[in-house]
């Protein structure tokens, strides 16, 4: 797949660079996508979730009434979970809710998150740039060039250039990544995703290794 190479004003370089098919243009697999973007929030959990049961609730232990003769069922102490303030039945417990994943699985969905957004027409290729100073009017200049206002975009750059950094911190729908640590949510999640062109080289290192 060829794709033409843009610089930070919006227009083509007069460059081209070659995409791998064998990265962005293989056929999606809905359910890798599925399975790790599910690892991905999963892991995000803190699973500490917590609620008072039978024996975490303070109270006596006493019957609160005798067992027979009342013509109503038999109750235990005033921690019974069917009274008002009694402890909670198989409540929430600490837990990890992380699983395993294969990595070829991790792999062949990232490929095919990046195949339905090179299908789509949703990646655009920007020649290597950085800004003198940061500032986010540069930034948001750079967006307005693309048109890419209020949309989610997710930048993939070799390496953390800090003035670019900062000129983006301050905007909430831009995301930067390092091209070696690009995940599927975030690539799903984009709605426009900006490569930078140095960075090609390390996305066709990481899968091709």
């Amino acid at each position: 797949m060829e794709l033409a190479v843009y610089n930070i004003n919006g227009q083509e370089t007069g460059r081209t660079v070659s995409l791998d098919d064998a990265i962005f243009g293989i056929e999606p697999n809905d359910h890798a996508i599925y399975l790790d973007v599910k690892q991905i929030l999963a892991n995000k959990r803190q699973g500490t979730h917590k609620s008072k049961e039978r024996g975490d609730v303070a109270g006596s232990t006493r019957k609160i009434k005798r067992q027979k003769g009342t013509g109503t069922a038999r109750a235990g102490d005033i921690k019974n979970p069917i009274f008002r303030g009694g402890g909670r039945v198989f409540g929430p417990r600490p837990r990890s809710y992380s699983f395993k994943l294969n990595k070829k699985v991790k792999r062949l969905a990232r490929k095919s998150a990046l195949s339905y957004k090179a299908a789509e027409n949703k990646i655009t290729v920007l020649e290597d740039f950085t800004f003198d100073t940061p500032k986010t009017k540069n930034f948001v200049e750079l967006l307005k060039n693309f048109d890419l206002n209020g949309k989610k975009t997710m930048i993939m750059m070799p390496s953390t250039d800090q003035n670019v950094v900062l000129s983006a911190r301050n905007l909430q729908e831009v995301l930067f990544l390092n091209s070696k640590s690009i995940n599927t949510f975030d690539i799903m999640k984009a709605q426009r995703i900006l490569i930078v062109e140095s960075s090609l080289k390390d996305i066709d290192e990481m899968f091709n290794n």
